[in-house]
């Protein structure tokens, strides 16, 4: 539910700060008192644009947040953890607006308008007069329905169903896609992997030809040097080798007299072992250097070859490798395409199948729903005071050659149909409301008392289903008095069970029935208008019901009259009524 609304600096709205109440919550006051400003500011934290100018004149920013209790969902908590939003016991949502910008808020943590708007679909349903309710939508026809059935299970898995034929269909669109441009580069492919295989670098071993290189190009000087480095180690007269020895010896001497010198010796033994391992190593290298201009010759060429593919596939013969694995796959797909896009037709048609069936499912379900819904809106109309001649739920399909859905007619060949993201139908409730009329779409319902209370007939029949706990009512009770304006309170009354409801009225039947009842009023201080709003106490609102009654001259029988409304709901019949 919400429970506080505070508006700073909006409009003629200096700062106003209300808390409303579970069940009916009815603001009432004069015509531009500025009760349309409240819903403007409530429309801000639902995320809709904001006018820059509505800040009131003198300040720097308007702010407008809602307090909202009991929220816990598993969808809305979803979307805040998408949205790093910290998930808390109630939400607040808060609107900044200034001269140049504004910012969103949700949990004090800062969000987009987007964002804003997926978290109040969730908490708020705000109707007004005709192009704002969300009735006249026929987008929204098909949900009320699925919600008024409890199809919500058939519905998740047709929408499985549908996203795994769209995935496929999507792969084989790619692959076929792929194939034309493939097959117009396949002799380029071709000729590059002919080009690379004739070489068939290995992986590391341009390095390894590097080396070689340069132990080919240098061999006339490692032989010389490492004889040279041999000779001086281990072969030449007063080899260090030699040398060493003489020092062992004598060190060997002095550690007799001094063992200070053990460790002296150590080193010099270590020393002598590591000449004569470096010495083998020398002698041995010495002996394998190859002068092979051959050898040199066919390095030099591989490393040219090396350098061309270098050039051509990469810049790296790593690059080279890849590109051919690469061009291979691709190659092999060219060569394959005919068995991997029938296999992938199997898949699709079988999907197809799935979803057909799933598709039939759902539309006959609804075909069911939709009969009793039609009974239970004409009923509940009745009750409202609107007797219609049909209230009847259009379904459409949309035959389509190249349709998802596949269909079998008795008799006849099997018909395709569209697959829309929720189902093969399209929806849309129709009504006649005079005898001899065929029905039309809702939406051309141009009475708005006929809409208003065909309305409140779906909400009445949906509240136990309906996933939105807050409902906003603004003036959708123009057009409607006396007895219907009656029987358009009870059934907000009864909504009021299931629903937090705020209703911005004009009636004094339905301010009558509130569980908290709001003045808004606009005054002028200080040179300048103002918009408030406060609670009213029990003596104060039968004084507001009475002048909603008759409008001025409020006498004691008006207030009785109130009263009597107050206490049961009713007013006499043929009561005069003017709105305020």
């Amino acid at each position: 539910m919400l429970r506080t609304l505070y508006i700073r600096d909006y409009a003629l709205i200096s700062e106003l700060d209300v808390e409303f109440e579970d069940g009916l919550n009815v603001l009432t006051g004069e015509t531009g008192a500025g009760k349309s400003i409240i819903v403007g500011a409530l429309n801000l934290i639902l995320g809709d644009r904001a006018s820059t100018e509505l800040v009131r004149s003198g300040s720097r920013k308007a702010v407008v947040e809602g307090i909202f209790e009991d929220t816990q969902s598993p969808q809305l908590e979803s979307i805040l953890r998408a949205n790093d939003i910290e998930v808390e016991e109630g939400v607040i949502l808060r609107r900044e607006v200034t001269r140049s910008h504004s910012r969103a808020f949700v949990n004090d943590s800062p969000t987009t308008l987007t964002v804003m708007r997926k978290i109040a679909a969730h908490l708020i349903d705000l109707h007004g007069q005709h192009e704002h309710q969300s009735l006249l939508r026929e987008k929204n026809h098909l949900q009320l329905l699925d919600s008024y059935g409890r199809l919500g299970g058939l519905v998740v898995e047709y929408e499985g169903l549908f996203a795994e034929v769209a995935r496929l269909t999507e792969e084989r669109s790619n692959l076929a896609g792929q194939e034309r441009r493939l097959q117009e580069q396949r002799e380029r492919l071709a000729f590059e992997i002919k080009e690379i295989d004739e070489v068939a670098p290995e992986p590391r071993e341009e390095e390894a030809l590097d080396t070689q290189l340069r132990i080919l190009e240098n061999a006339e000087w490692l032989y010389e040097t490492t004889a040279r480095l041999y000779e001086l180690l281990y072969a030449s007269d007063g080899a260090i080798g030699d040398q060493l020895v003489v020092a062992r010896n004598e060190l060997q001497a002095i550690a007799r007299v001094d063992p200070c010198f053990d460790a002296a010796l150590e080193e010099v033994r270590s020393a002598q072992i590591t000449v004569a391992d470096v010495a083998t190593q020398l002698q041995d290298y010495n002996a394998r250097i190859e002068f092979d201009p051959d050898r040199l010759e066919i390095i030099r060429e591989r490393q040219s070859q090396f350098e061309r593919l270098k050039h051509r596939y990469g810049g790296t013969i790593e690059a080279v490798i890849q590109h051919r694995d690469e061009i291979g796959r691709l190659h092999d797909l060219a060569l394959n395409f005919e068995s991997s896009l029938s296999e992938l037709d199997s898949r699709i048609e079988a999907a197809q199948r799935a979803l057909s069936q799933a598709a039939l499912r759902l539309s006959t379900k609804r075909h069911e729903v939709a009969e009793r819904l039609e009974g239970a809106i004409g009923a509940e109309l009745a009750k409202l005071g609107m007797p219609v001649n049909r209230i009847h739920v259009d379904f459409r399909r949309r035959e389509d050659m190249q349709g998802w859905i596949s269909l079998a007619v008795a008799g006849r060949a099997a018909k395709r149909y569209t697959a829309f993201a929720s189902g093969m139908d399209r929806v849309a409730f129709y009504i006649s409301t005079n005898v001899g009329e065929e029905p039309k779409p809702l939406a051309r319902v141009a009475s708005g008392g006929e809409i208003s209370r065909i309305m409140l007939a779906m909400k009445a029949i949906l509240a136990k289903t309906d996933r939105l706990p807050i409902l906003v009512f603004d003036e959708i009770d123009r057009g409607i008095s006396g007895r219907i304006a009656r029987k358009v309170a009870e059934s907000m009354r009864q909504l009021a069970q299931y629903h937090q409801i705020i209703a911005i009225t004009h009636l004094p039947q339905i301010a009558a029935l509130g569980s908290a009842h709001f003045s808004v009023q606009k005054t002028v201080e200080d040179g300048r208008a103002k918009t408030h709003i406060r609670r009213l106490e029990e003596v104060e609102r039968a004084e507001h019901v009475a002048e909603l009654i008759v409008g001025t001259g409020i006498t004691q029988a008006t207030l009785e009259s109130a009263r009597e409304l107050m206490a049961s709901g009713s007013i006499t019949e043929g009561q005069p009524h003017a709105a305020a």
